[in-house]
């Protein structure tokens, strides 16, 4: 594929310590500067970003599929904490060290969870899935999502299967009709379709227990302390976008010390195709300064 994203270099299955195996896949130079991708709702490992990007600026892009995802072991009640352990297994199986993490859509809490772990040497949250259950936004919700939230928190387990009735096609209906005219542009491109399509079929090989999992967690309660969080945070938003914050970060990147807030006009939730390059750039320069 060319244009926003490009077939995996090298795909792959690692076996964790406890027999479970993690599946991913790779993007440019194998001794370039790793940033391991949590992609966003039901994406698999396929879907990646920055295709001839990652190339150019010497990144070794290694996008996972959580648990129950395209090829990855499920694991039962698995929380944030599990997956950033996993992803500590995953670096030192892959000698990624302490990569950059790049989290996408609903990937946004589990790449937080990573930097608050410790994981993590840099973060880039790209239009990100917000923690809609903060208080903060409990008065600017639309009834539907407020309605989902109230479900996740008073019965999770009943939420949880809820959201297991969900199929590849109904998520993609459901992104092409709750995205703005800029993203359509990039999800209806005829390649990126076939990837994102190919990515939400993958994702749901062994079912939508996984992307239940993922959306109970991303939709209650965070676990983890943002204001901990200490590593270099770049948060990006689209200012056209609807569907993954209240604010567009701003509450988000207040919670975090020292984030850096990007709001890029005219654009919408598909920024991390659009403007992969700016992203990636900015998220070495503050990796490379860290060190």
């Amino acid at each position: 594929m060319t244009g926003y994203v490009d077939v995996p270099a090298r795909l792959g299955e690692s076996a964790l310590p406890d027999g479970r195996l993690l599946g991913w896949a790779e993007w440019g130079p194998l001794d370039g500067v790793p940033v391991l991708l949590c992609p966003g709702a039901a994406t698999s490992r396929w879907l990646g970003f920055g295709a001839g990007v990652v190339e150019s600026l010497g990144v070794r892009l290694v996008s996972v599929d959580r648990p129950g995802l395209g090829v990855s072991t499920p694991a039962l009640g698995r929380t944030f904490s599990d997956f950033a352990g996993d992803i500590r297994q995953l670096c030192v199986l892959r000698g990624l060290g302490r990569p950059v993490v790049v989290g996408n859509s609903q990937g946004a809490p589990f790449a937080l969870a990573c930097a608050a772990a410790g994981v993590a040497s840099a973060l880039a949250v790209v239009s990100g899935a917000d923690e809609v259950a903060a208080p903060e936004f409990a008065s600017v919700l639309d009834a539907d999502l407020r309605g989902l939230v109230e479900r996740v928190a008073g019965d999770p387990a009943g939420a949880e299967e809820f959201f297991a009735g969900f199929t590849a096609d109904a998520m993609w209906h459901m992104v092409m009709a709750g995205s703005p005219a800029c993203d359509l542009a990039v999800y209806q491109d005829p390649d990126f379709a076939a990837g994102y399509r190919r990515a939400l079929n993958e994702a749901f090989a062994q079912g939508a227990a996984g992307y239940a999992r993922d959306t109970v967690l991303a939709m209650g309660r965070w676990p983890f302390a943002l204001d901990e969080i200490t590593v270099p945070v770049d948060i990006w938003y689209g200012e056209r976008d609807t569907s993954h914050s209240p604010d567009n970060g701003a509450l988000l990147t207040a919670r975090m010390p020292g984030a850096h807030h990007h709001v890029v006009p005219e654009f919408g939730g598909a920024l991390l195709w659009t403007h992969a390059e700016p992203i990636l750039t900015s998220l070495l320069e503050k990796a490379v300064n860290d060190r």
